[in-house]
Parts: structure tokens; sequence; C-alpha cells
């Protein structure tokens, strides 16, 4: 019988969950946070499972401490992400780390493609850099569809909808 209650628990867990809106949040039965959230790798090298144990066989590895994860499901010491191109799988918590971070326009195919990185958060401010498509950023902060990001020793304002990392219209503090 237990078999078959963590059985169910594992496939309840492992769905796929699409989140439009932060009406659609739930929370995480063993966190209690939010779920979906985003969140970002620990380390140079961490194992994306099919499922939640270390017996399940390594999907990918990731190897860019600091790329920022969707969390979409939690089960027991196991997080289940979802990177920025869509692949799924499952991540042991303690490779994961709540510091915000972002990648700049991920999704941008055009080459040579860069977004300006402005001093305060209007278009009309002088441009600190220009910043390449999957740069990852450290979220600071967001606020009226602008978000405050820092990389290596740049600091600057760029378009919250630019962004994989953060929700949007989410505010982050």
């Amino acid at each position: 019988m237990r078999g078959v209650l963590l059985a169910t628990a594992i496939l309840a867990a492992s769905s796929s969950y699409s989140a439009a809106s932060a009406q659609d949040m739930t929370t995480g039965t063993v966190t209690g946070l939010p779920i979906p959230r985003y969140v970002s790798l620990k380390s140079d090298r961490v194992n994306l499972r099919e499922g939640p144990s270390k017996e399940h066989r390594t999907r990918w590895v990731f190897q860019r401490a600091g790329l920022p994860v969707e969390i979409t499901a939690e089960f027991e010491t196991w997080r289940r992400v979802r990177d920025a191109d869509g692949s799924e799988g499952w991540v042991l918590h303690s490779l994961l780390s709540g510091r915000r971070t972002a990648l700049v326009a991920p999704w941008s195919k055009v080459k040579d493609e860069n977004f300006p990185l402005y001093q305060s958060a209007n278009e009309s401010a002088s441009v600190v850099a220009r910043l390449q498509p999957g740069v990852i950023a450290s979220v600071a902060s967001c606020a009226n569809a602008w978000c405050r990001i820092t990389i290596a020793k740049m600091d600057g304002y760029i378009k919250q909808e630019r962004l994989w990392g953060v929700y949007p219209n989410e505010k982050v503090e």
C-alpha cells in the first residue's frame, strides 16, 4: 500500500505545471513557499534527473552556477525544475539557492542582438552597457516593469520583459 501511495505522490508531483500568472500559484507541500518560483543553481555541476531520487537516470547536467531555474513541484528533498529552454527534471534541493538571478533574453535568435542596461529605470537614461542574450545577471529588485540587475561590477536597469527569471509584473525586493 505504501508503494502505491508513494508512486501516486511522485506522479502528482511530477505532472507538468504551467503558471501564467501569480493567481495560478500554489504553495509547496514541503516548504510552504510559492509554486512556481524562481531560484538559481548553487553549483557548476547539477544533475537534472528523470524523477525525485538518485536512482533515477540523469537527463542533463547543468554546468553553470547562478543559472536561474523555475521550481514547479516539490517532493521530499527534491524539486522539479524547468530551465529557460523548457527542459524539466528533478534536482536535489541542496543544490538550489534562493538567490535571484535572470538570463537576458535567452529566446533571442538574432545574431549580434544586444540589450541596453540603463543607468536608471528610464529608456532616456544613459546606457551603461549592452548585454548579449544569455548573460546571467543578479536581480537586485524589480518594480514597475523594470529590474535593477548587476553583472560583475556593472549595475543598472533593464526592462523586466527582457529577463527570464522574473515573472511579468513581479515585484522583487
